[in-house]
């Protein structure tokens, strides 16, 4: 495990949470515009490697409306029906 990659994301991100595979999955809220919601979601292994990172759009009634994985694949934002 890498200690200064873990301290960065602790200091960066405002929740984490353990994962069964030694990982954690770092969360951060972002109030926007409007009354909008971003959650910046990142995965990491046991040594604290972007395994994934993507973010969540919730609209002002708290419902998810988009999301955009960023890592490892950059897809754009996809609207949720």
């Amino acid at each position: 495990m890498d200690a200064k990659k873990r301290r960065d994301n602790e200091r960066k991100f405002d929740e984490w949470a353990e994962l069964p595979n030694g990982g954690r999955r770092y969360t951060l809220n972002v109030v926007g515009r409007g009354n909008r919601r971003a959650q910046y979601i990142k995965e990491v292994d046991a040594d604290e490697t972007t395994v994934r990172f993507y973010q969540e759009i919730y609209d002002e009634s708290g419902k998810l409306v988009e999301v955009h994985y960023k890592y490892p694949e950059d897809t754009g934002h996809q609207r949720i029906a």
